[in-house]
């Protein structure tokens, strides 16, 4: 047998295995490219994964985003078919159709057959892991928020690798950021990203609910019943700059992300404090639990 032929039986076999690959959607290595608008964290809950997974499958140093940029990104891979539409393949695959929409960056109707799609939320996330320390300093007690008839509960704190900050693109002051990176840097140093994130995301809650004050600083500094709402500003660690993680966390927090799901109270696996352990848990991650 010539050697062409061999080389063209393997090339076409070689593409076939490709089709029939993406056709079944087990591929663990797909590609997404980067919007206006994205960061790790967002990216991460649209895939099913944690930022420091994709941070280590990317080879990232920082939390740092340029618009293009392409990502691996822990999903099943589906080629188009004649007939398919977004709407059916969202259909097919049990996802959301805004979800598949984000995914592959297309917000018209128009797909080609052959078309390889990403198909997000497939795969379950790895468990999230506390943050290992790296310059120890000397621990602090902090309290969970809670009702202020209620004697609170405690949460150590520990130091965290410190990344670098991305951009605000919601209408919050400057005051509101640097207030909130305080409060994070407080409360969850060293605990995993979306624990400080949940922490934003628990003093936004708030600001939204007609049941506590509407501005991030009269939240933060919130003082009713003899108690102060967090325990940082009683101790004065609210005072303390906060780190690049931080920035971050409360800068997802401001830009509408919520891990927990609208939490309104958050505290330590560790307290026994029967009034918060009564509310509903919304979401935990490391050492910190919120609660509805």
């Amino acid at each position: 047998m010539k050697k062409n032929t061999i080389k063209s039986i393997l090339l076409t076999t070689s593409l076939t295995i490709g089709i029939s690959f993406s056709v079944s959607g087990d591929a663990y290595a797909a590609t997404y490219k980067t919007v206006s608008g994205d960061s790790l964290y967002k990216i991460s809950r649209l895939f099913n994964t944690t930022v420091g997974k994709l941070m280590d499958d990317n080879y990232l140093r920082n939390y740092n985003l340029s618009i293009g940029q392409e990502l691996y990104v822990p999903c099943q891979i589906y080629s188009v078919q004649k007939g398919d539409t977004l709407y059916l393949i969202s259909k097919k695959f049990n996802i959301e159709l805004s979800d598949l929409r984000r995914a592959n960056n297309i917000y018209t109707n128009y797909i080609d057959i052959g078309q390889v799609l990403n198909i997000p939320k497939t795969f379950a996330a790895p468990a999230a892991q506390p943050a290992a320390p790296q310059n120890p300093a000397p621990a602090q007690t902090v309290t969970e928020v809670s009702n202020p008839v209620v004697e609170p509960a405690k949460v150590v704190e520990q130091t965290a690798a410190v990344p670098e900050a991305a951009t605000v693109t919601a209408s919050y002051t400057a005051e509101d950021l640097d207030i909130l990176s305080r409060l994070i840097m407080a409360e969850a140093q060293g605990q995993p990203y979306e624990a400080q994130v949940a922490v934003g995301a628990v003093v936004m809650n708030r600001v939204e609910s007609n049941l506590w004050p509407n501005t991030i600083k009269d939240v933060v500094y919130h003082y009713i019943g003899g108690y102060y709402q967090f325990t940082p500003v009683q101790t004065g660690w609210i005072n303390n700059p906060a780190n690049a993680q931080a920035i971050q966390a409360a800068k997802e927090a401001l830009n509408g992300a919520d891990p927990t799901n609208g939490a309104m109270f958050y505290y330590d696996n560790t307290t026994t404090n029967q009034w918060i352990l009564s509310k509903q848990v919304a979401f935990k991650s490391g050492a910190m639990i919120y609660a509805y």
